[in-house]
């Protein structure tokens, strides 16, 4: 069996907010917070807090802007953080609903009806409850059928939930599945951190991968010749919310409860897991790195993606190598190396070559080598 990449589809929330407009509500937040502990700064007991701006923002991660779910929350100094009507539990939920939209479009560019499919898989960094699965959910409001369950390695979980389908797909239990990626990063976001309050935007992605057709054709139909997994365990990016917060004897803070890193260290430590990663699948399909039309990278920061490709082609890439999409949409997790994969294939020819690959928190990685039926 060989398994094939028959559509894709992409959702993007209507809401966007600029750096400008980021770095301002960040500021009148910092302005505020230093005029409160005026006195505390003066004697030297606490530092006062640094303003952001554009280019500083634009240097450190090349972000310009990001869709969000709800762009007034995030940008009200009071709030800083996205505000979502409560939802009873006869209505879709919000990840389920950007989970369809994306669905829809992949089905429609895979030439497949709901009926058709006999897997669902939601694979994203933060999934909205524990149960019922927000895949259980998608699965019924689409009508498919078979079976579906959520996933979560973090930035990772598109190539976790790709090699999942691919498994099954190959394996016989599955003609098709749906891999869908719904991200609500703003939601664990610490908007008052000046490091990391520009990282994320939200975005939902979405492939059918089915076993190849007698004749596979078309623009969106790539073969996946090979996937490769990796972990290796790291504190350096995490997110410590959990249901046994409410059971801690000594509570946490409150910042703990939301994305943190060490960015340096994760920017040193990936870079090497990642190349060796994709140099390794490379040359265990016998594919020289030169034949390689296209690289779909997760888009976290681009100064990291720079230096992957650059250790992994042996030189810089250019723009059509490996085309960035976190410009408009900042770091959507899981999601983000499907949408650059979503927007830049339509100018593949049968036969070219194409890696996507995603990588993140655990730390986790993961590939998949594309050809172009």
């Amino acid at each position: 069996m060989t398994a094939v990449i028959t559509g894709s589809g992409l959702y993007t929330p209507p809401e966007s907010i600029s750096n400008d407009e980021l770095a301002a509500s960040f500021n009148e937040y910092v302005a505020g917070w230093n005029r409160e502990h005026a006195a505390e700064i003066t004697e030297g007991w606490v530092k006062a807090l640094a303003p952001s701006s554009s280019e500083f923002i634009l240097k450190a991660s090349g972000i310009k802007s990001r869709h969000v779910v709800d762009r007034r929350g995030v940008l009200d100094p009071e709030l800083m953080r996205p505000q979502i009507r409560r939802r009873s539990n006869e209505e879709p939920s919000i990840l389920a609903e950007m989970s369809l939209a994306a669905a829809r479009q992949a089905l429609e560019a895979a030439g497949r009806e709901p009926r058709e499919i006999d897997g669902v898989l939601v694979a994203c960094s933060n999934l909205e409850r524990p149960y019922p699965a927000i895949a259980v959910e998608v699965q019924h409001h689409l009508g498919a059928g078979g079976y579906a369950f959520d996933l979560n390695v973090a930035c990772a979980s598109a190539a976790f939930g790709m090699q999942t389908a691919v498994d099954a797909v190959n394996g016989g239990s599955a003609r098709a599945v749906l891999v869908i990626d719904p991200e609500i990063c703003s939601g664990h976001l610490n908007f008052r951190d000046r490091d990391s309050h520009f990282i994320f935007g939200d975005a939902a992605t979405a492939v059918v991968i089915e076993s190849a057709p007698h004749e596979p054709s078309g623009l969106h139909s790539f073969e996946i010749l090979g996937t490769r997994l990796v972990t290796r365990f790291s504190n350096n990016i995490r997110n410590n919310f959990g249901f046994l917060n409410r059971c801690e004897k000594e509570p946490r803070d409150p910042r703990e409860l939301l994305f943190v890193q060490d960015g340096r260290q994760v920017f040193k430590e990936v870079v090497p897991i990642v190349s060796e990663l994709i140099t390794r699948k490379l040359r265990e399909l016998g594919i020289e790195v030169s034949k390689v039309k296209r690289f779909w990278l997760h888009q976290a920061n681009l100064a990291m993606n720079q230096l992957i490709l650059k250790r992994v082609l042996g030189r810089p890439a250019n723009e059509a190598e490996a085309p960035i999409v976190l410009d408009e949409y900042a770091n959507t997790s899981s999601a983000g190396s499907v949408i650059a994969f979503h927007k830049f294939h339509g100018d593949f020819h049968s036969g070219d070559l194409g890696v996507l690959c995603a990588f993140g928190a655990g730390y986790s990685a993961g590939i998949a080598v594309l050809r172009k039926t």
